[in-house]
């Protein structure tokens, strides 16, 4: 691939939580990846930003596909080009459950992880990742299963609590299994999301020590305030915050860990589709959400959506740093909107508009996105 100089940057939102915004007007891209930041170069290409906003990719911690780029539970298609016209270039998955007919017995379960894990491997619409195959954790898996699973490539666990296994020392078990069997996991928080759910209550989700506390805000039902806190002082991974959840305890929860120096803890994911819809701009929204009412550096709201997500989930994505991939959200302030930049754009409420997307260097979504408003300014390629 030819090297790439991105240049006239106006901000540049890393993604890192220690260092949300990095002082620098130019990025280099070689195959596919960042080179450099910073610093002037000789590249084959040369894009200029025109004074818009760069961020990395937006990874949703928390979406529920099935086969393909379509949702049976809204019946849609497309949903997953849509993610990436809001931003969002990584999707990890938090169990295939809405797929219908869903096998819930051993085998069934070992091989739609198998096969969901194959099929997103080799299907990556606009250039998403779709990082699934998240067995739902059932009373008649063993300790074996697990690590059969992992054996075939099995990387996640989907929410505890969204099948048979619900009890505390169930629960505590299965959990334990699945780490030891090097899967990523996480557990339901909150009330019954779909029929055959179980509210999982603050000492189960306590016991469990899942890698994610999966939409501590409910899904979307959430557990009171006072078990909210309870939630977040007694686990010490991962607290994730959705978009189809209630947005007053997002806020609630953002500020606890805010208030206990602990924004490396949150993360944000859609938890769609879902029974609310699919929700392209779910993840940016989200981050409107905390920056506008939630008065959150939008560095650090960017952060959350990216490179907390990389850190808890062990990806290599989310982060503007040489090496990583050149995962790329050029965005601006709307047209008509408060705000002189996108920056200014979030505090306001506003959604900024996406002006070009890039996944490993490629410009995926080439001009201005379908699916935010018009940004105010976009990247031009050099003649």
């Amino acid at each position: 691939m030819a090297r790439i100089l991105i240049r006239n940057i106006g901000t540049l939102f890393s993604g890192d939580i220690a260092r949300p915004v990095l002082e620098a007007g130019t990025l280099l891209l070689e195959d596919g990846r960042i080179a450099a930041i910073g610093g002037q170069h000789e590249a084959e290409k040369v894009l200029d930003a025109r004074g818009c906003a760069v961020m990395p990719g937006l990874l949703d911690n928390h979406v529920h596909p099935a086969f393909g780029d379509w949702t049976p539970r809204q019946n849609q298609l497309g949903w997953i080009e849509a993610m990436v016209h809001g931003g969002t270039t990584t999707l990890v998955s938090a169990g295939e459950v809405h797929l219908p007919g869903r096998p819930k017995d051993r085998v069934g379960v070992k091989a739609l992880a198998i096969a969901a894990q194959r099929a997103f491997a080799n299907f990556r619409p606009l250039g998403a990742r779709v990082l699934a195959g998240a067995p739902v954790p059932e009373r008649e898996l063993t300790e074996a299963d697990y690590r059969e699973m992992a054996e075939a490539g099995v990387r996640w666990l989907g929410e505890i609590g969204l099948g048979t296994v619900k009890d505390e020392a169930e629960v505590v078990q299965h959990a334990q299994w699945a780490r030891e069997a090097g899967l990523n996991s996480m557990i339901h928080c909150g009330g019954p999301s779909i029929a055959g759910s179980n509210l999982m209550q603050a000492p189960v989700v306590i016991a469990a020590d899942a890698d994610i506390v999966a939409h501590i805000n409910g899904g979307p039902t959430s557990l009171p305030q006072r078990a909210l806190e309870q939630v977040v002082a007694g686990t010490r991974r991962a607290i994730e915050v959705v978009h189809n959840g209630n947005p007053r305890n997002a806020l609630f929860v953002m500020n606890l860990l805010r208030e206990m120096g602990r924004l490396d803890r949150l993360v944000i994911g859609t938890d769609s589709p879902a029974g609310s819809g699919v929700q392209p701009l779910g993840v940016l929204r989200t981050i409107s959400l905390l920056c506008a009412v939630g008065e959150l550096d939008p560095g650090l709201a960017i952060a959350a959506a990216a490179g907390n997500v990389a850190r808890w989930r062990g990806l290599e994505a989310g982060m503007i740093a040489p090496g990583r991939a050149a995962d790329l959200v050029f965005l601006d302030a709307p047209i008509g909107g408060a705000g002189e930049d996108a920056a200014e754009a979030l505090l306001m409420g506003e959604l900024p508009g996406i002006g070009m997307v890039m996944v490993d260097g490629a410009a995926v979504v080439p001009g201005r996105s379908r699916n935010t408003p018009p940004a105010a300014r976009v990247p031009e390629w050099a003649a």
